[in-house]
């Protein structure tokens, strides 16, 4: 890891922690927040496990839904992130559906007592984590994008390292991401289907250049969410998923909050 790429990361740190402290004292907003759903248990968060993920004093785990942990050289700024906003502290969990993942956690939004928006929103304000893409509410989800976006604008926590978002006309770096949660931009330069599938192509050769994938199953989706795939060439696009190393970099669409259109949107 460059040295330089570590310096860069812990000089967040302050700035993140004064973000989250800010918002953690904030007064509770008197309108509805989104996110807000059924109640499944509450507790005091004793121990910090990972950038998204925490231990109540009952034992529980917790992993915070709607977020992702940003890159490798990151991550321990990330995990103190969250400490400075949960540990030793009272929350109450929220979320539609109360079952462990296949790791035992609890996949649920976290509230401070008597607050009444989540923390995943502070995190992603200070620039800590990335949104992800598991969630089916999409007021929810907008409202974790909007937080994102303010990070990113202001450049705070890990928007000021330019290199989070890669460069889809850089092949071999989004590549050392295989397996892993990434943000890409780019021009799309061509959209083409082979049988049922669709491919936005971000290179002119096609078998070694960046590309996003697009099952049958998600046209209709997309379509239903704003989004007409045959118009994006052309386009500036940021898409976010995992990337598959094929003959070239991949990633596949699975949901409609993986694929912002950022020039020349007729949504």
């Amino acid at each position: 890891m460059p040295h330089a790429r570590i310096i860069a990361a812990r000089h967040w740190v302050l700035a993140c922690n004064l973000t989250l402290f800010a918002i953690g004292a904030a007064a509770p907003a008197s309108h509805a927040a989104p996110c807000m759903f059924a109640e499944l248990g509450e507790g005091r968060v004793s121990d910090i496990v990972d950038a998204r993920s925490f231990r109540l004093s009952d034992g529980r785990e917790v992993r915070l839904a709607g977020l992702e942990a940003p890159p490798d050289e990151y991550l321990t700024a990330a995990v103190e992130a969250l400490g400075t906003l949960l540990r030793d502290r009272d929350i109450v969990l929220r979320g539609d559906d109360d079952a462990p993942d296949r790791y035992g956690r609890q996949r649920a939004f976290a509230f401070l007592t008597g607050g009444d928006q989540p923390v995943q929103i502070g995190l992603l304000k200070a620039g800590a984590v990335l949104r992800g893409i598991d969630l089916a509410d999409r007021d929810c989800a907008a409202s974790l994008g909007l937080a994102e976006d303010e990070a990113r604008t202001a450049r705070r926590g890990l928007w000021n390292i330019r290199t989070v978002i890669k460069n889809a006309e850089s092949p071999d770096d989004i590549l050392a991401r295989a397996g892993l949660f990434t943000v890409v931009e780019g021009k799309v330069l061509s959209v083409r289907q082979t049988g049922t599938t669709t491919y936005l192509n971000f290179a002119r050769s096609w078998t070694r250049g960046f590309a996003v994938i697009i099952p049958k199953r998600m046209m209709a989706v997309l379509e239903g969410a704003g989004i007409n795939v045959k118009s994006l060439a052309n386009r500036q696009v940021r898409v976010r998923g995992w990337i598959e190393a094929q003959a070239g970099p991949r990633l596949e669409l699975t949901q409609a909050a993986q694929i912002e259109i950022l020039s020349g949107s007729d949504r």
